[in-house]
């Protein structure tokens, strides 16, 4: 019989994930024979048989494939044809070094068979808090290099017992190549530890519970880094833990049993349990339930003035044993200090967190990489990514087919909400968000995430990609760099990369028709030397034309009116109503607001210019209106406070809201200003308007107005593809208002899915530009 033999080359997320013993039983059952590895490429295999079965073979691979595997590509070469004898079987022969394009696989959830071994008194794993296979447990949080394999990783420590071995070996069975594979005989320990002690106990996860039931904070050590727990129904405990943690109100993510006890908490809809069950484990933001007799009396303190909360399944075998054993849900936060990174070895953890934690849950498998969770929300466009970390970094993201003849580019991000991109042959690989990198450990880890990443993927960029600002410091990290490489440094518009993303992401070529990027955020440095904010920017990767912009508006003191929402409301009065305005005169609502506030020297540095930077900035207008309500006006404690604060007061009243008008003006570039929006807004307040409902009317006239505009633009420039990105877009009613009523006109909206709107996205956006430059 003629035998063929071909070569079969399987690119992608293709190691760590079962590939080779999948490809294994497929050759069995198709009576083929020839031998399957692993090497920097991908899966590489060489396969002997009749061209009829070679081709099922072909079909099967990709529709069969593994649950944790996304394949790329599969290029085959036919190597000869001849009549002598071909293999006897086939093989799973081992890695091939070399090097490294191929991808890592993001960490996994645990998966419904190991969930069934831990929880079964017969299994030799029952209890066993690192239980893992194939298509489940540590990826990118333990791995040191490509190929995939044991040696590779922080389980190089850990000899496997030979059941664990025998388990390795047999390409039959689910563990096969599971390189963090162990058991309680050989594999990862845990043990718990208070006031700088051991703890005697047999059974650590009940010790934690009795003490989380007791009202205590337990840190423990989870996939990608240390979470802090505490029960979420217990009041003074939550008020505990932000007092001791210095975060006063931003929202605290709650992890719960299953999806029962998720629903008795919050609405759950279909794609929202879905997102829930997803193999990442993210946190996912829910409505919350009105409390009841059926709603536990969940803390006050979880998310104070929201109506949505982040709740999250187990992720490992150690967070279901340990919700097992606890009544309720518990609050499970990053364990950090405020400003820090999440800490990942345990002395860290001794050091930083013994004065917020009251006892540990140690174990001693390195975490390599940090990790945040992941956060995601269904909006009416689909699910989008708001942080895109644990779960879902590094996947890489395939762009249009056409980018494969650009070169590699390293881009660096901007400053908050920090991330990078290495971008190789139609290729992006987006690290996982780390933070802002005005704290210096978080800078620190930055430069060691981006210098694995080079060594694990073997990545040596012909460009360097940053944004135009030149005090990021991304910015000033890149310089440095691009001189130690000796290659050219790229400077990008802050918005045109946010523009560029969503483009990027949705798969449009390099040589696109223009687009209409509708980009809101608080601010970015334009391409005329003023911050940017609110932007209607025509054009592709290769350029933009700044079509519209939002008013600008003085920001007195600079980074002061970021942080002071009153300025900004000063600020936006003033440019509304002229130099003599006057908080009585605005509205006598706003007098308690801004007594004893230097106004007078905000006033004298609008009119001199003095440390007041202009800024057409959207983030900006939200604090003005919010510090009108008297929401956040002297300070919010973390970023875009005011954005949700008003987005949840207005959500119960958006069926009986009116929108405020708002002046557009036509020309090139356009404009949306707000006095008649102000004298509406402040007409309501002297009425005595509910703040939900001057919220709602706030919303519906920005939406609308941006709508018109964007309308406009499109229409006079034969545009028929908007893409709306920008932080200030994660806000659901102002995307999903301005998808609803651009989709209605009938304009295609993209929106940004797999990567974030706001910052965590930039990096994309800043490759894709260098690729075309």
């Amino acid at each position: 019989m003629t035998v063929t033999a071909t070569h079969v080359r399987i690119k992608g997320l293709v190691q760590g994930v079962g590939f080779r013993p999948f490809v294994w039983h497929l050759a069995q059952e198709e009576g083929l024979t020839g031998h399957v590895l692993n090497d920097a490429d991908g899966v590489l295999a060489e396969i002997f048989g009749a061209a009829e079965r070679q081709q099922r073979f072909l079909e099967r691979l990709r529709c069969e494939a593994p649950p944790l595997s996304e394949i790329v590509s599969v290029e085959t070469a036919v190597l000869a044809e001849h009549c002598g004898p071909p293999p006897q079987d086939f093989q799973i022969v081992e890695s091939v070094e070399g090097p490294a394009t191929t991808g890592i696989v993001p960490d996994a959830a645990t998966c419904p068979a190991c969930l069934a071994d831990i929880f079964d008194p017969a299994n030799r794993r029952h209890g066993y808090a690192f239980t893992n296979c194939t298509h489940c447990g540590p990826r990118l949080s333990i791995v040191t290099a490509i190929p995939y394999d044991r040696a590779s990783t922080s389980m190089v420590a850990f000899k496997m017992c030979p059941e664990c071995q025998s388990e390795y070996d047999n390409p039959a069975d689910r563990r096969f190549h599971a390189q963090p594979n162990a058991c309680p005989a050989c594999g990862p320990q845990l043990w718990a530890e208070a006031e700088g002690m051991r703890i005697e106990t047999t059974d650590p996860i009940h010790w934690a519970a009795s003490r989380l039931e007791a009202g205590e904070i337990i840190a423990l050590k989870g996939l990608g880094g240390f979470h802090l727990a505490v029960d979420a129904t217990n009041d003074a405990a939550v008020a505990w833990l932000r007092k001791k943690k210095k975060r006063p109100d931003k929202p605290l993510a709650v992890m719960v049993r299953d999806l029962d006890q998720a629903r008795t908490i919050c609405h759950v809809s279909g794609i929202e349990a879905a997102l829930l069950k997803d193999r990442a484990a993210p946190i996912v933001l829910l409505r919350l339930r009105a409390k009841s007799a059926e709603t536990p009396a969940l803390s006050g303190h979880l998310a104070p003035g929201l109506d949505q909360c982040g709740l999250m399944l187990p992720a490992t075998p150690l967070h279901h044993l340990l919700m097992a054993a606890v009544p309720g849900p518990l609050v499970m936060t990053s364990g950090n200090r405020s400003e820090d990174p999440q800490v990942i070895a345990n002395e860290d953890a001794r050091r930083n967190l013994g004065r917020i934690a009251e006892g540990f849950l140690m174990h001693d498998r390195d975490i390599v990489n940090r990790l945040d969770d992941s956060v995601v929300r269904a909006d009416r466009g689909g699910p989008v990514i708001l942080r895109r970390a644990r779960g879902h970094a590094p996947a890489p993201l395939a762009l249009n087919n056409d980018f494969q003849t650009c070169p590699s580019v390293l881009a660096m991000g901007g400053e908050l909400k920090s991330t990078f991109c290495q971008l190789r042959k139609a290729s992006a690989v987006v690290s996982q968000h780390m933070g802002d990198l005005e704290s210096r450990p978080v800078l620190e880890d930055y430069e060691k995430t981006l210098s694995l990443y080079r060594h694990l993927y073997d990545f040596e960029p012909d460009l360097i990609a940053v944004d135009l600002h030149p005090d990021y410091v991304s910015t000033k990290a890149a310089r440095r760099l691009a001189a130690d490489l000796n290659i050219p440094l790229i400077e990008v518009q802050h918005h045109h990369a946010h523009l560029a993303a969503c483009m990027a992401e949705q798969g449009l070529p390099p040589d696109s028709d223009p687009v209409l990027g509708v980009v809101l955020d608080g601010s970015g440095l334009g391409s005329d030397g003023t911050i940017w904010g609110g932007e209607f920017l025509i054009g592709g990767y290769k350029g933009f034309e700044r079509a519209g912009h939002f008013l600008p508006i003085a920001l007195p003191g600079g980074a002061a009116a970021v942080r002071e929402p009153w300025r900004n409301l000063v600020a936006h009065l003033r440019a509304a109503f002229g130099a003599d305005w006057s908080p009585s005169s605005a509205s006598s609502s706003l007098s308690p607001i801004i007594t004893g506030k230097t106004i007078s020297i905000i006033e004298h540095m609008i009119a001199s210019g003095l440390n007041t930077p202009i800024a057409s900035s959207a983030g900006r207008l939200f604090d003005a209106v919010a510090a009108a309500l008297g929401i956040c006006a002297m300070r919010q404690s973390y970023e875009g406070q005011t954005g949700v604060l008003l987005e949840a007061l207005a959500r119960p009243y958006l069926s009986q809201a009116t929108a405020y008008p708002v002046d557009i003006t036509s020309g090139t570039p356009g404009m949306l200003s707000w006095e008649v929006m102000w004298e509406a807004l402040l007409g309501d307040l002297k009425r005595g308007t509910a703040p939900g409902l001057i919220s709602a009317q706030f919303h519906l006239g920005l939406i609308k107005a941006i709508s018109e505009m964007a309308t406009h633009i499109a229409g006079d420039r034969n545009i028929r593809t908007i893409a709306l990105s920008g932080g200030v877009l994660q806000n659901a009613i102002l995307a999903g208002g301005l998808y609803e009523q651009l989709t209605a006109q009938g304009l295609d909206v993209l929106v940004p899915g797999k990567l974030p709107a706001n910052d965590g996205g930039l990096s994309l956006g800043q490759a894709a530009i260098a690729a075309v430059t």
